[in-house]
């Protein structure tokens, strides 16, 4: 076997980590995590995941539907105290968890090419909570009726946000998962934060201009804050915690914990396929791979634990690196 960092591109800007049965094998930083200042990015960077936040999310309402506050077939007429306009009220909490809802949905990467789209008309420091979302879909219609397929979208976990901030009573639901998820997961350093208030550690994500051949930070190309669609810091040693504890059965039961990394939905062309907030990859062995994964503007995600070989793969980069390919060249390495 090549070692890992053998197969690491040297233009690579972020942090990898691979972990079997625990045990680090690879731990590698490269890039910077302040550019102009030639900070280097290192193992406790703090980075922005994007969508990965949806399997925080998805403990987070799974928790509640293990404490009796929450069922599956809940609706989100009876959870929320909204006018849903032309949004079907009987659209379940767990169409919501595997996006089969048909919610329509503020970011559809199906017609919109690039999330900075959104920012056009309403500015992106507006977002600072889940509900400041609202005014970018609540208008809209129905993509398709509810449970009618598998169609991967964000504002089905922002409504999921907006429920547990409901059952939460006045906690924003990002302190609901730092008190329920992330402490409980060991993820210390895993938050919400706002991009004008970065707390210590943090790496700026860039991107690069091809006009001025030169990079610059996403501050204006995604919400200033996370919401229940993603946006979620985390380090990668806290990312392993996290895997840890769900699959350790600290965060929910076993029972659920196998709900949330078993097929609970799958596209049209049965090359997708997807659980409560973590995507699943089918080997040719018919085995299930569950991960999370997360893309913005300057700023590419990708987890993985194989529960058969214990092996944790952990990629991100704050330059929007192909973190897909060499997760891909990893699994290849160590299979």
């Amino acid at each position: 076997m090549l070692g890992i960092a053998d197969i690491i591109p040297g233009d690579f800007r972020g942090c990898l980590s691979v972990t079997k049965e625990g045990a680090v094998i690879a731990r590698i930083s490269q890039g910077y995590a302040d550019l102009a200042n030639q900070v280097p990015n290192k193992a406790n960077t703090r980075f922005g995941t994007a969508s990965a936040g949806k399997a925080f999310v998805a403990v987070g309402i799974m928790q509640l539907i293990e404490q009796g506050k929450l069922r599956f077939d809940s609706t989100i007429g009876e959870l929320l105290d909204l006018d849903l306009k032309q949004i079907d009220p009987q659209i379940t909490v767990e169409q919501l968890l595997n996006h089969t809802s048909g919610i329509p949905d503020y970011f559809d990467e199906s017609v919109m090419d690039e999330y900075e789209e959104l920012w056009v008309d309403y500015p992106n420091y507006r977002v600072r909570e889940s509900a400041d979302l609202l005014p970018l879909f609540i208008d809209k219609p129905m993509m398709y009726p509810r449970g009618a397929k598998f169609q991967y979208n964000n504002t089905g976990f922002v409504v999921l946000g907006l429920i547990i901030e409901k059952i939460a009573g006045v906690m924003p639901f990002d302190s609901y998962l730092k008190e329920h998820v992330f402490g409980p997961g060991g993820m210390p350093d895993t938050g919400y934060f706002e991009l004008d208030r970065l707390p210590a550690r943090c790496a700026n994500a860039y991107i690069f201009d091809e006009n001025r051949s030169e990079y610059y930070t996403n501050i204006y190309s995604v919400d200033v804050k996370g919401t229940g669609a993603g946006g979620a810091f985390t380090t990668i040693p806290d990312v392993e915690n996290f895997w840890t504890a769900l699959l350790g059965g600290r965060l929910i039961a076993p029972e659920m914990v196998q709900k949330m990394i078993s097929i609970q939905s799958q596209s049209e062309d049965d090359k997708d396929f997807y659980g409560y907030g973590i995507w699943l990859a089918k080997g040719n062995d018919g085995r299930l791979l569950p991960f999370f994964q997360g893309s913005d503007p300057g700023i590419s995600f990708i987890s993985s634990y194989d529960v058969t070989k214990k092996l944790c793969v952990t990629i991100v980069s704050n330059y929007g690196d192909n973190v897909w390919r060499l997760w891909r060249k990893i699994q290849n390495e160590c299979a």
